[in-house]
């Protein structure tokens, strides 16, 4: 379980393709001097196992599955990446409910700047969208942010100074892909009045 509350800018150092998945070697000092082998760690808002820790460097499998369903595919050395440790009981829940389990890949449409922020339109599958309800919660790349419009087939959301001066969403660009993750709640709710 995760915030979307991003606590580090990794950098990744290394990639080796294996088996139809990706060996992701991160360097993240906080975060490895936090972590053990077997520990759950969200990049881009992916949850992965760390296979190694060494020094201030994570090592991840992604299995094609994950690869499928992400952007994860797609980093290259050199890329930065959100970092977020899992949830420990008696930490405090900043963000929303994030499991690290990517629903799909959305497309940037849109940045504009508004005021000291940016306006982002992202672009998303149908099957993701009908989760979004304005005010309500989406993890883009891992970060915790809250829905400001909706439209036809995108849903807009704006980025505050602190979450640009500490995610990558300050990169982001017009047809980029970004991991999407929609409020865990709202499908138990769907599921439950379906009954």
């Amino acid at each position: 379980m995760f915030t979307g509350i991003v606590r580090e800018l990794g950098a990744l150092v290394d990639v080796e393709e294996a088996a139809g998945g990706r060996t992701l070697v991160v360097r993240a000092p906080a975060t490895a001097a936090a972590a053990a082998v077997g520990d759950s760690i969200a990049v881009d808002g992916v949850c992965l196992t760390a296979s190694e820790v060494w020094g201030d460097r994570l090592v991840f499998h992604a299995v094609p599955e994950t690869i499928a369903r992400s952007t994860l595919g797609e980093v290259e050395p050199g890329s930065l990446v959100n970092v977020e440790p899992a949830l420990r009981a008696g930490d405090p829940l900043g963000g929303h409910f994030v499991q690290g389990h990517v629903d799909g890949v959305g497309r940037v449409q849109s940045v504009e700047a508004e005021g000291e922020g940016l306006r982002v339109f992202v672009e998303a599958p149908d099957d993701l969208l009908r989760y979004c309800v304005e005010k309500g919660s989406v993890a883009i790349d891992g970060v915790s942010l809250t829905v400001a419009e909706l439209g036809d087939d995108a849903f807009a959301v704006v980025l505050v100074p602190h979450t640009i001066e500490a995610t990558t969403l300050s990169e982001l660009r017009p047809g980029q892909r970004v991991n999407l993750e929609v409020d865990v709640l709202a499908k138990y709710v769907e599921k439950l009045v379906r009954r």
